[in-house]
């Protein structure tokens, strides 16, 4: 069963996507994360991908199409995988498709973890962060014990500036721009599903258990 996982910034796809791969046995794939393996074991593809991120350019689609599919080859992928912030444009996915028709293999859904952009602001501005040990909360959802200080080792929490109100509306106009696109290219190929993301965590994933079968 290979999935891929479409949805704004802060609609929760990725938690969905690490859920998924827990229950199904199959692994939970980001570029992010390829990426970094790539460089890290000095991999052919990786220093061609570190040319170009050391230059502060884009990876070119092909390139990471080829270490996609250098990952996705390996044996804990023989069931399926999920992918998770790829594709992100039009491109890409053609890109993708292109390269998984010549192993005759195809992705069999594409789940769109649907959230409106006003419930993705309040969902990210009420985050806070704890700079010190990594924990994170939520005003509303996952509040601290004593406002604004950190459960586990009681340090300052702060707003971080990705989850500022002015930045996730920026992040969002580049996603309705670029990658909001993808909907209707995998509608058209039949294999769009999309799931209520402003459900609660649990019924967001049996939404998506029920479509899975």
């Amino acid at each position: 069963m290979k999935i891929i996982m479409l949805g704004a910034p802060g609609a929760g796809k990725g938690t969905q996507a690490k859920l998924i791969a827990d229950k199904y046995g199959i692994p939970h794939i980001s570029t992010g994360d390829i990426f970094r393996a790539n460089i890290k074991n000095g991999t052919e593809l990786g220093m061609k991908a570190k040319s170009f991120m050391d230059k502060g350019e884009l990876v070119p689609d092909g390139l990471t199409v080829s270490m996609l599919l250098d990952r996705v080859g390996q044996p804990d992928c023989k069931d399926g995988y999920v992918l998770d912030g790829f594709p992100r444009t039009i491109p890409q996915a053609e890109e993708l498709d292109r390269a998984l028709s010549e192993r005759d293999e195809r992705i069999d859904f594409a789940v769109d973890v649907d959230v409106p952009d006003e419930n993705i602001v309040n969902r990210m501005s009420g985050r806070r962060a704890c700079l010190k040990c990594g924990a994170t909360y939520h005003l509303e959802h996952i509040p601290p014990k004593n406002e604004g200080l950190c459960d586990s080792c009681g340090s300052g929490l702060v707003l971080r500036d990705d989850d500022k109100a002015e930045t996730v509306l920026k992040r969002l106009q580049v996603y309705h721009d670029q990658t909001q696109p993808l909907i209707e290219f995998y509608t058209r190929k039949g294999i769009l599903k999309t799931v209520d993301g402003t459900q609660d965590m649990k019924d967001v994933f049996a939404a998506i258990t029920g479509i899975l079968g």
